[in-house]
């Protein structure tokens, strides 16, 4: 499994934890920056990572901003992406689930490295409901999102 890393300055830290993290479980990692910790607009890295899952080079995406606000938003103006802000592990699952998701974002500012770990980790390993039988109304409602431009 291939996942790509973006973020700004304020997600640095975090982004550098995590992508050594999955590296280090044997995950393909691409980090697509920022590379250092000065001042970043988080637009760029946004469409960096949202660009590498649309053509299929990453299997998800990590974005990592100060509150995951603006790395969220940027992302959702893309077509094809389905982007959620996950501050818990519980909404990680359900942004899979139910959203077919390709693109997590988290708020440096408010999650420790432990817990965006495992939020993370909870993300990637969550299948689409709409992919399961009864799962039929999941299908059709990421269809109705990617209707939209």
């Amino acid at each position: 499994m291939k996942i790509a890393f973006g973020s700004d300055h304020a997600g640095f830290a975090l982004k550098e934890f995590l992508r050594d993290s999955f590296k280090f479980k044997g995950f393909e990692v691409i980090d697509l920056g920022t590379y250092y910790p000065t001042p970043a607009d988080y637009p760029i890295y946004a469409k960096k990572v949202a660009g590498t899952v649309l053509s299929n080079n990453a299997d998800f995406g990590v974005l990592i901003c100060g509150t995951g606000l603006g790395m969220s938003i940027t992302a959702n103006k893309i077509a094809g992406i389905r982007a959620g802000l996950c501050m818990s592990v519980e909404y990680a699952e359900l942004a899979r689930k139910h959203n077919n998701a390709n693109v997590i974002c988290l708020g440096s500012r408010f999650i420790e490295n432990d817990k965006a770990l495992k939020i993370v980790e909870k993300f990637i390993s969550t299948g689409f409901d709409g992919d399961k039988p009864n799962g039929e109304r999941h299908k059709r409602r990421v269809a109705e999102i990617d209707e939209i431009l």
